[in-house]
């Protein structure tokens, strides 16, 4: 039971590791010369950055991924210390329901982001704001890791969803 456990809470933690390095990286877009994400554009060759902001032809769209990217790491967090709480005070036999909730509203916020700026990249990347052409790009890693975070969350709560409490 002790490695079941214990495999629990790494698998939940590296679901929140990939949660807060793709929110934070600047790699959802990357071309030969720059890197883009919901935040800020860089070129690499100058190592200049310009923050994204409403002069950006899609900015709501972009504003929806940062806000969705920002609920699910913390519903995730959140995810987390509920299941801590609810490891010492749930009686014996009962499941993890409201940690498995907040893990599944997590996995449904990150693949919202995802979604979003899958559907939207062309027009995200079309926009007269940016100092240089990056509509040429493609996919970083960060976006990659959104999607591997959307399946580890999905699992980690449909694990909680299955998990009982035992001695």
């Amino acid at each position: 039971m002790l490695i079941l456990l214990a495999f629990i809470i790494v698998f939940h933690i590296t679901s929140a590791a990939l949660l807060f390095i793709s929110t934070i990286d600047n790699a959802w877009w990357v071309g030969d010369n720059f890197s883009t994400d919901v935040w800020r554009m860089c070129t690499t060759n100058t190592s200049t950055c310009m923050a994204i902001t409403d002069e950006f032809n899609e900015y709501q769209s972009i504003q929806a991924v940062q806000a969705a990217m920002i609920l699910s790491t913390i519903f995730c967090c959140v995810a987390f210390l509920v299941f801590l709480l609810q490891l010492f005070r749930l009686k014996q036999g009962e499941r993890f329901v409201l940690t498995s909730i907040i893990q599944l509203l997590s996995c449904l916020c990150v693949m919202i982001a995802a979604s979003i700026y899958t559907d939207r990249h062309e027009e995200l990347h079309q926009s007269h704001g940016y100092r240089m052409e990056v509509s040429k790009g493609q996919y970083g890693y960060s976006f990659v890791l959104a999607w591997i975070a959307f399946a580890f969350t999905l699992i980690s709560g449909v694990m909680y969803l299955v998990l009982r409490k035992r001695k």
